[in-house]
C-alpha cells in the first residue's frame, strides 16, 4: 500500500518489463524470485541496483548453497543487498525518488530513478462474484478445492494462481489438465512433489523436491552429492562453468528427495529431474542411467555418484 503501482516510477514485474530507457539507479523491494529476475537484468543492463529484503537473505525458502551462489552472482553484478530491512515508503521530486526504508540500524534512505515492487503475488480472485455463487475465499485470496480441484460449488472448478499452492505457470497448466480429465470422468492428478521451480537469472536457478534445512526440520535422514560445472566438459567448452548440481537422496532408500542445480540453462537440465521425481527414482537409478557426452547433464549424473562417494570426472 505505501507504493502504489504507476508504472512509470512505481513498478511491478510488468511495468519493470517495459520501461523506455535504463534508469541510473533503481530499487527493488523484495529479495525472493522476481526481484532477484528483474533487478540482476536491469543490473546487466547497467543500472545501479540495490535491493531491500525484509528476511536476512534473499531467496529465504531455498537451499543455502544456492542461496551463496546466487550472493556471489549479485555481488559480481554490483547489486547492494539491505537484508533484515524493512520499505517504508517513498517521496518523489520530479524523476528522482528517494526510498525510506529501516533496520536494526535505524531508519536510512536510497537515491534511486525507479521503485520496482517485487514482495510477491497474490491471487487475482475479486470480481469474479464468488460470493453470489455461494464460494468463501480464504484471507488470502484463494479459492479451497478438493483433489479434483471443484470448489464448494459442484459445477465450479478452479485451478492455478487462486489456488493453493506455488504461482507457477507450468503448475497452473497441469493443474487444468487434470482439472478437465476430473470432469470428463478420467483420474487426473498432478504430483505436486515433482514440480520444477526456476529462478531465471544467469545462472539460472532450478530445482525439485526438499531443501537439506527442509528434510532436517522433518526429521529426514539424507545423504548429499554436490558436483561442480567446473568439472564437467561441455560447461568448460562453452565458457559456462558457474554453478553445481546438488542432489539429496533418503539415507536408506537412495531415493532422491531433492536436487537442486546453479548453471546455465538449468531451466532445460532439470525436466530429466522432474520425471525421476515422477517415477520415484533412487540416485542411483539416475547414476547407472548413460548420459551423453559431452554435455551438461552429466553433472546430474555426477551429483548422484557423489551421494555414495562414487564420483568418475571429478
Amino acid at each position: 500500500p505505501a507504493a502504489p503501482f504507476d508504472e512509470k516510477y512505481v513498478l511491478s514485474s510488468t511495468g519493470a518489463l517495459a520501461l523506455e530507457k535504463v534508469p541510473k539507479k533503481m530499487v527493488v523491494v523484495g529479495g525472493g524470485v522476481i526481484g532477484l529476475e528483474l533487478g540482476s537484468v536491469w543490473a546487466r543492463l547497467g543500472s545501479e541496483v540495490t535491493i531491500v529484503e525484509f528476511m536476512p537473505t534473499i531467496l529465504a525458502n531455498m537451499d543455502e548453497d544456492v542461496v551463496r551462489a546466487m550472493k556471489k552472482m549479485i555481488k559480481r553484478l554490483g547489486i547492494k543487498v539491505y537484508g533484515n530491512s524493512r520499505f517504508e515508503g517513498f517521496d518523489r521530486k520530479g524523476v528522482k525518488l528517494s526510498v525510506s526504508c529501516s533496520n536494526a540500524d535505524g531508519p536510512f534512505e536510497i537515491p534511486c530513478n525507479a521503485l520496482l515492487v517485487a514482495v510477491g503475488r497474490r491471487a487475482n480472485s475479486q470480481n469474479l462474484n464468488l460470493e453470489g455463487l455461494g464460494i468463501e475465499v480464504s484471507a488470502n485470496g484463494k479459492i479451497p478445492v478438493n483433489p479434483s480441484f471443484q470448489t464448494a460449488v459442484s459445477n465450479v472448478y478452479a485451478v492455478g494462481d487462486v489456488i493453493e499452492g506455488p504461482m507457477l505457470a507450468h503448475k497452473a497448466e497441469e493443474e487444468a489438465v487434470a482439472c478437465v480429465e476430473n470432469i470428463a470422468g478420467i483420474p487426473g492428478h498432478v504430483n505436486y512433489e515433482a514440480i520444477p521451480n526456476v529462478v531465471y537469472t544467469w545462472p539460472e536457478v532450478a530445482s525439485v523436491g526438499k531443501t537439506v534445512q527442509e528434510c532436517k526440520e522433518l526429521g529426514l535422514k539424507v545423504k548429499v552429492g554436490k558436483f561442480p560445472f567446473t568439472a564437467n566438459g561441455r560447461a568448460k567448452a562453452s565458457g559456462e562453468t558457474e554453478g553445481f548440481v546438488k542432489t539429496i537422496a533418503d539415507s536408506e532408500t537412495d531415493r532422491l528427495i531433492g536436487v537442486h542445480i546453479v548453471g546455465a540453462n538449468a531451466s532445460e537440465l532439470i525436466a530429466e529431474v522432474a520425471i525421476a521425481f515422477e517415477y520415484k527414482a533412487s540416485a542411483e537409478d539416475i547414476a547407472r542411467s548413460v548420459h551423453a557426452h559431452p554435455t551438461m547433464s552429466e553433472a546430474i549424473k555426477e551429483s548422484c555418484l557423489a551421494v555414495d562417494k562414487r564420483t568418475i570426472n571429478m
